[in-house]
């Protein structure tokens, strides 16, 4: 089966419309985040460790993509802001664009569902488009170059078997966002705990 699966594989990596695809599945990501655009980009970086695609290709046009695709959600967000605006994931990334500015853009391309929320709020509050494209190119060419890497080196350590390699690369992406994902979370902790401590009426009394 696994044989199989590796021939199945290796035939979609040689095929030449393989970097249409990867821009088309990037782009989408952008606005509908249950694409598997991270996955296909670290398995076609995977076999880029024995030749069979090109590195350089597989991070330009993903990167591309991701531009392309945030800024679509972008305008989603600034077309249809008003219906947008209370949702609360919507609430989280406005809160986060509040507090850190453009910044929250590179960050967010790393958490699960909150590249998406983070670029239709940006839309949805009428961030400059110069300032979000600025740091959109940040994010979505460091997302790439990541994604890439990491296939890339699953890839050159399991050199004669890519699935395995495969496996690598998605247990080292999966690894980073748990821990992303789990400093968020301690961060979210400690300030709402500041916050409950600050609310704390005080004893005012002789």
């Amino acid at each position: 089966m696994s044989h199989a699966i590796l021939e199945l594989v290796q035939q979609v990596m040689s095929s030449p419309w393989l970097y249409v695809a990867l821009f088309a599945l990037a782009l989408l990501d952008g606005f509908f985040p249950v694409v598997p655009a991270e996955t296909s980009v670290i398995t076609a970086a995977v076999f880029a460790a024995s030749g069979q695609t090109n590195l350089a290709l597989v991070i330009v046009v993903a990167g591309l993509g991701a531009f392309a695709g945030d800024h679509v959600s972008y305008l989603i967000g600034y077309k249809g802001g008003s219906r947008l605006r209370e949702r609360k994931a919507l609430v989280w990334a406005r809160g986060a664009l509040e507090e850190r500015g453009g910044m929250v853009l590179v960050v967010a391309r790393y958490i699960p569902g909150g590249r998406t929320a983070t670029t239709l709020t940006m839309g949805a509050v009428r961030h400059p488009l110069r300032s979000f494209s600025f740091f959109d190119a940040i994010a979505a060419s460091s997302w790439a170059v990541y994604s890439g890497l990491i296939g890339f080196f699953g890839g050159m350590a399991f050199e004669n078997d890519p699935i395995k390699g495969l496996l690598l690369g998605l247990g080292i992406a999966l690894s980073i966002t748990g821990i992303v994902e789990g400093v968020r979370w301690v961060r979210k902790r400690r300030s709402a705990t500041k916050d409950s401590a600050d609310r704390l009426p005080v004893d005012t009394s002789v």
